[in-house]
């Protein structure tokens, strides 16, 4: 008998101080912007790595006050490089102006793109909160190694979130940071085209073949047991599957009809993101053929 899928379990009672330093692990320290709220949690979390020199990743909002949170941090250190996972504006708004004002070259997995193409008369949902003409200046793959303040570091790509977001593991530790690819707040929003559901999975398979077990994300506290939440996120998924398979044999065929039936009572901007993830899975199960799509410029219908 198959062993019970792990239960899925979120913390939610991760409380940051915004704007302090706080040391994770031996030269690795987080500061968390002031920018709470339904998709970031209670911030997003920015990271140096390094000691007497730094790397600086995911600068975060363009917000005075986290800039100066990060300015204090940092002190007198010099700053080889400014790495992002991935090009969300929560995440990359500060990059252009950080790489002036401390010289630092940015380097990141290319500039963002959509996971495939747009279909005819469709857009990105999340269009706005994407850094489009951010260029960086090394283009970080995935196995690569490099220094950071003195610490080894391992690219680890992760995209489904958005195309060209990386995981970044502190070689010869335990420690994994997961960006937006893995989080203990919530699951991860997968928006269609931005991202996508098929390359998230794979790139849950893609952490677990590693020997990371500590993950370290952009956004709440780090999760200790980082392989047995993957393997629930993946149950959750899966089970997110099934449920909509199994509601679209009962007759309920729309985006915004599953929605209401798996996510009954929940907020306006939930619920948005609720039906963005729903379109996710549903092409999903297309690809899979395990469903059929109609297509229209009225939305989409499901049918098995």
């Amino acid at each position: 008998m198959a062993a019970p899928s792990p239960a899925l379990v979120f913390n939610t009672a991760f409380k940051s101080r915004a704007g302090q330093p706080v040391d994770m692990a031996p030269g690795l320290t987080r500061i968390t912007a002031p920018n709470s709220g339904p998709y970031t949690f209670t911030g997003t979390n920015s990271f140096l790595i390094g000691t007497e020199r730094l790397v600086l990743v995911d600068p975060g909002p363009d917000d005075p006050r986290h800039i100066d949170a990060l300015r204090k941090a940092i002190g007198a250190r010099r700053v080889e490089a400014i790495i992002l996972t991935h090009t969300h504006r929560d995440h990359s708004a500060a990059a252009a102006r950080m790489r002036i004002e401390l010289a630092a070259p940015l380097w990141f997995g290319g500039p963002h793109r959509l996971s495939r193409p747009l279909r005819r008369f469709e857009i990105n949902p999340i269009s706005r909160s994407c850094d489009w003409g951010l260029v960086p200046d090394r283009v970080l793959t995935d196995g690569e190694k490099f220094m950071a303040g003195g610490v080894p570091m391992e690219v680890i790509a992760t995209p489904g979130h958005c195309a060209n977001h990386l995981a970044f593991g502190m070689v010869g530790t335990p420690v994994l940071l997961t960006g937006d690819h893995i989080m203990g707040w919530n699951s991860t929003l997968v928006a269609v085209p931005d991202g996508s559901m098929a390359q998230y999975l794979a790139s849950l398979d893609r952490v677990l073949a590693t020997d990371y077990a500590i993950f370290i994300p952009a956004h709440g506290g780090h999760i200790a047991d980082g392989v047995t939440y993957t393997k629930a996120l993946k149950a959750h998924r899966a089970m997110r599957s099934g449920q909509i398979i199994t509601a679209i044999t009962e007759g309920v065929h729309s985006v915004g009809a599953i929605t209401t039936k798996l996510y009954p009572g929940v907020s306006r901007s939930i619920r948005a993101a609720a039906a963005m993830t729903v379109k996710a899975h549903l092409e999903y199960l297309e690809a899979r053929g395990a469903l059929r799509i109609r297509r229209s410029l009225l939305g989409m219908w499901a049918e098995i």
